[in-house]
């Protein structure tokens, strides 16, 4: 207390930080997923808690900097300030929580809050961030984009095609149905991350959002705080404009379809998250399932669980069975592999082991055909999942192997994998697969090579939403604007790929969807090769494909 009987500022404000740093600890453990009730009252109290101590700081500044208070201790309040808001926008892909992570991120990296040489920071913490500045390093250099490259995010600028919105509007499929939920996760070897987001799960994450496009998306520049007349990030400045997401968000864009990331998840808890998005997914609405990882190890045992599935092998084991046993195993033996086809295959989840739960197989994503699908497998056995034979299901399944005309690219633990690149980034794909880099050509020539892309795309979405071909898996997501971007983009991929060069046999190479889309789209069809080849003439890499348009 002070000698007026008042709480003393100092003693005060740490004991807001620690209350504020208890519940702070309990948010980690909550999952990124369904946030119930009880979930969003807690993440709120967090919140208030926080707030209540940054104002705090705001108001009581000069007798906290008077009695000791460092600038690092201003910076990891913003910090977690920070990662509560980005936490926040993971559990619910609201854009405004993103713009507010921004906000406080900003400040600390433009107001070199930990850059003190007095920052008595534990060196623990020193080392973690060290860590993390390799990885956003590592990051940053990998997703390189084009110089005034056109946006991830689905841009209504850049992806709308005009020709095409009367056959959308008037569409002919019996429903249509809207992305709701996207569940996406990835795990390779070496793998490019910083934190717990991939690159290839950042890159489908970014092409799953709108981009802000409304004339209100405009960041004040050189105006004064609303909350007092310091501006100087030389001293311990705590302040930080509250209010500026809200003038750099865009009202005009419909919400984001839900999104959870999961990094490294067993296969019982990414069965789990699956179940759970089922079970709240409403009516006309559709759930996209992303998964980039590499072929598990194939099962040699009788029966093995994992997350709810039993999975037969036709190989022999050294177990005593029962004659019962032996008639039924000679019967599955007789199925032709049915249930093989299932459980033979997998993909590896996480690096804790290739066996259990450590793999998810093609059978283990049976029960979620039931509600309505689209599923993504990005993995050099990604083949296994054709054997998928659920209820009819939108299956985009990439090459064995990636294509590329120089040998040292073949390595995706720098760049990435190459068939999201081509369902989120088609351009810098099909460059890298040539080798032209970013430097070998000026803006212009990359914007024509766009301008390419985009009237391929225009051109190919007319006659996919004017046919009355299309089988009705697809036809019934083409009213969605994320989802029928990806099949647009998972047509010239699949073009760009099947018309490349290879010196040997092509099927490793080449992506594959179930069920077929229409002839008119195939690699083939004049209507698609010819920009394929239009696109390889303007960069001046036509000797990398074979075509007779040339």
């Amino acid at each position: 207390m002070s000698r007026n009987g008042q709480q003393d500022p100092t003693h005060q404000f740490r004991t807001l930080v620690e209350k504020a740093g208890r519940k702070f600890a309990r948010v980690r453990d909550l999952p990124a997923y369904g946030p119930g009730p009880g979930t969003t009252r807690y993440l709120a109290k967090v919140f208030k808690s926080y707030m209540r101590v940054w104002r705090y700081q705001q108001e009581h500044r000069p007798q906290l900097v008077g009695s000791g208070l460092q600038r690092w201790e201003i910076g990891d309040i913003a910090s977690r300030i920070a990662q509560l808001y980005f936490g926040q926008y993971m559990r619910t892909s609201e854009a405004r929580f993103l713009l507010e992570s921004f906000v406080f991120y900003e400040a600390v990296l433009n107001r070199r809050y930990f850059d003190s040489p007095g920052a008595d920071l534990e060196e623990s913490k020193i080392k973690e961030w060290k860590i993390v500045v390799q990885e956003i390093v590592r990051f940053v250099n990998a997703d390189k984009a084009f110089p005034n490259g056109r946006p991830s995010r689905y841009c209504a600028m850049f992806d709308t095609h005009p020709d095409s919105l009367p056959y959308v509007a008037r569409f002919h499929a019996k429903k249509a149905l809207k992305l709701h939920d996207a569940i996406l996760t990835s795990y390779h070897r070496n793998e490019i991350k910083f934190a717990e987001l991939t690159l290839d799960t950042f890159r489908m994450l970014q092409c799953l959002e709108w981009e802000p496009s409304g004339s209100s998306y405009q960041k004040r520049q050189n105006e004064p705080p609303t909350n007092g007349d310091l501006k100087e990030y030389s001293a311990t400045s705590g302040m930080i404009d509250l209010n500026l997401a809200a003038d750099m968000s865009d009202p005009t864009l419909p919400p984001n379809p839900k999104k959870a990331v999961l990094y490294r998840p067993k296969s019982t808890h990414l069965l789990a998250v699956i179940a759970t998005v089922c079970e709240e997914l409403p009516p006309e609405k559709i759930m996209l399932v992303y998964v980039s990882s590499f072929s598990g190890t194939e099962v040699s045992s009788v029966a093995e669980s994992s997350g709810g599935s039993r999975r037969f092998s036709k190989n022999k084991v050294s177990l005593a069975t029962s004659s019962t046993q032996n008639e039924f195993l000679a019967h599955i033996d007789n199925k032709k592999g049915y249930l093989s086809d299932y459980y033979d295959n997998s993909l590896c989840l996480s690096p804790h082991g290739s066996r259990g739960s450590n793999n998810l197989y093609p059978g283990d994503l049976l029960p979620f055909t039931r509600r309505p699908l689209f599923l993504i497998i990005d993995s050099d056995n990604s083949h296994a999942f054709k054997a998928e034979r659920g209820e009819p299901c939108a299956l985009l399944l990439s090459p064995s192997r990636p294509s590329f005309k120089s040998p040292r690219n073949l390595d995706e633990s720098v760049h990435g994998s190459q068939f999201t690149l081509f369902l989120t980034a088609p351009l810098l794909a099909f460059c890298q697969m040539v080798g032209v880099s970013v430097s070998d050509r000026d803006a212009e020539v990359y914007d024509e090579a766009e301008y390419i892309i985009a009237n391929a795309v225009a051109k190919w979405e007319v006659m996919l939403c004017s046919s009355t071909k299309v089988d009705l898996v697809w036809a019934q997501v083409l009213a969605d604007p994320f989802l029928r971007r990806i099949i647009l983009r998972f047509i010239f991929c699949r073009a760009a790929l099947t018309l490349f060069h290879h010196v040997e046999s092509k099927e490793p190479y080449l992506p594959a969807c179930l069920p077929h889309l229409p002839e008119f789209v195939s690699p083939d069809a004049e209507a698609v090769e010819s920009y394929i080849c239009r696109l390889a003439s303007h960069l001046n890499v036509s000797d990398c494909f074979d075509s007779t348009s040339y």
